[in-house]
Formats: C-alpha cells, structure tokens, sequence
C-alpha cells in the first residue's frame, strides 16, 4: 500500500508535464492538455497507482485560461460577433435541440426518461448531475456520460482539425505584455471567480474571470496577451485535473451504456459539423469557427483549439457560453414537460 502521507497530487503533476511534453515533441494538437489528459489515464487504468487530482488545479487552470480568452475581445470583434447574433442563436439552439438523438437512443435502450435525458443534454457535467438528482436521475451514468463527451470532444476534435486544416497560420505577436493591466484583472478575476461560485452560478472559474477580463478589454480597448506559457499551463492543470475522473472501474461501469453515450456523441458532432456548413454556406462566417463553436464540448476546450488554429476564439466562445446558457435554463422546465405529457 502506497504511503497515505505522500501526496499523489505532486506526482500527478509530473506525470501530467510529461505527458504534455511528449504530446508537444509528436505536434499533438493542445498537446499540454490532451499529453496530460492521456498520460494520467493511462497511469489510472493500467497501474494500481491512483493519482489524485493537484487541489484547485483545475480552478487555477480556468482562472487563467478565462482571462486569456477574455482578452480576445475587442470592439472590433464585439461588433462583428455582435452583427451575426441571430445567427449565433440559432447555432445553439440547433446544438440543443439536436441533442433530442442521444435522449432517444438511450431511451430505445432501456434507459428511464431522467437519466436519458440529463446524460444527453450539452451542458456542464456538475450541472447536469445537480439537475438530474433533482428529478430522480440515475447520477453515475450521468456523470460517466458527460465526462465521457468531454474525454471524446476533447480527444478526437482538435486532432481532427489539425488533420484537416493543419496548425493555421503563423501570426506575430502584435498583442504585447501589459504587466500593470495584468495585475489589475488578474486578482479582481478572482474575486468575481468567488463571488460567482458563492451565488452557485456555473463554472464559476472560467465565466467569472472571461467576463470581468471581456469587460475590461472592451472597455479600455486592450490590445495585450497573457505571457508566453501561461496557456500552456492553464491547458496543464485542466488536463490533470478533467483526467482524474477516469480509472478502469469507469470504463469498465456498465459498457453498453458508455458504448451508446459515446455513439450518441458522435451523432451530435456530425449534425454540429453539418449544421455549421449550412450556416457558413448562408452568412460570411468561417467554417471552421462555426463547428467549433457548435461542437458539444467544453468552453475551454474548444476556445483553446480555436486559438491554436488562428480562429475566431469570441465567436466560438459566444457560440459554446449561449448553448450553455440555453442547456441550463430550459433543460429542467422543458423535462418536466414532457415527463408530464408523458405521464
């Protein structure tokens, strides 16, 4: 038995950075979040050795990822994203709505009509447990069917495009280094991360520190960046911390189920990819900004690919945070309708 008094956050971390690391040496796309997600699974799974998540990592990693997402936001940009609102809107809607194939698949497979239901829905894992326990959900395979869409979009979407679409295109770092403004939004990031996780408001750490760094860029019309490897770390610690969730009783936890929620996955993807070539195909918006701002993935994630490839990182982050805000505000009310037509 391993020493209870060495804390196996520590080696987490190393296990992590060499994870990233490797992944960063064979050109893996997010190589620092993907090489440390892998790794830390594959030590979880395949030794007796399990690593424990690093504490408020994952926090720390959003807090930084948040505000550097944050500082894309521009006037400029604002108004362009602004411009194609409706547009923005009925994205996702669509993503939501779509959602409706892995509700239905579950469903033909036995599975009762909360668990089906919150296990399908492109919202944050936390809040899709906290809503499902709430109307009688079969929690563990909500939980295992958002983490595991996370762990699928996470792994395969990035890769894919890099695969299709290649790196993007070098651009110089025109944005510089402000130390002072740094230094102001970084701690008020903080604080606003509290206060939002006091009001029990969602991912408070990545929303309360993108929002008051949005807020002041736009409003001081910054043209600054986080320094280099700040990213990089940010991608680390959410890596180390998302890949914690996994070990062989999780994959080996009723199969079937995770088989389907995985093809449920697929589905969504493909009908994302699909819906954001029509509506690149009626409006001037980029292909590629459009489906990852329509992938059911996480904010970070694909807020972060979007900057690795020289996307638009507002536009695929107004697209993911308005599917979010949609899940969260209509799920509940909108089950509960049909659980009473149904009943």
């Amino acid at each position: 038995m391993p020493d209870r008094s060495l804390p196996l956050f520590w080696a987490t971390g190393l296990v992590g950075l060499a994870g990233g690391y490797l992944a960063s040496q064979v050109g893996w796309p997010l190589p620092w979040m993907v090489g440390a997600l892998l790794a830390i699974i594959l030590v979880r799974c395949l030794t007796p050795w399990q690593l424990t998540e690093i504490p408020n990592g994952r926090k720390c990693g959003q807090w930084i990822i948040g505000v550097g997402i944050g500082l894309h936001f521009t006037p400029a940009i604002i108004e362009q994203v602004a411009g194609h609102f409706s547009l923005i809107l009925f994205g996702a809607v669509f993503t939501t709505v779509s959602s409706v194939i892995g509700v239905w698949l579950l469903r033909r497979t036995g599975e009762d009509r909360a668990t089906a239901f919150f296990a399908s829905m492109p919202g944050g894992s936390g809040e899709m447990v906290n809503l499902g326990a709430r109307n009688g959900a079969v929690l563990s395979q909500v939980a295992a069917a958002q983490s595991l869409r996370v762990l699928a979009v996470v792994l395969c979407v990035p890769a894919l495009f890099k695969l299709l679409v290649g790196d993007g295109v070098p651009v110089s770092h025109t944005h510089t280094v402000s130390w002072g403004w740094l230094a102001l939004i970084a701690p008020l990031a903080v604080l606003v991360a509290l206060g939002w996780q006091r009001l029990r408001q969602p991912n408070p750490w990545l929303f309360g520190p993108l929002l008051v760094t949005a807020c002041v860029s736009l409003g001081a019309n910054l043209q600054i960046a986080l320094p280099d490897g700040a990213s990089q770390i940010g991608q680390w610690l959410i890596g180390s911390g998302l890949a914690c969730h996994f070990n062989r009783a999780f994959f080996r936890r009723a199969p079937s189920f995770l088989g389907r929620s995985l093809v449920a996955t697929a589905l969504g993807m493909l009908i994302a990819a699909s819906a954001a070539w029509a509506l690149s195909s009626l409006s001037q918006l980029d292909l590629r900004s459009l489906t990852l701002g329509m992938m059911p993935g996480g904010i970070a994630e694909m807020s972060l690919t979007a900057e690795t490839l020289q996307l638009s990182v507002p536009l695929v982050t107004a697209m993911q945070v308005m599917r979010l805000l949609l899940v969260l505000f209509l799920a509940e009310p909108l089950f509960r309708r049909w659980n009473a037509r149904a009943g």
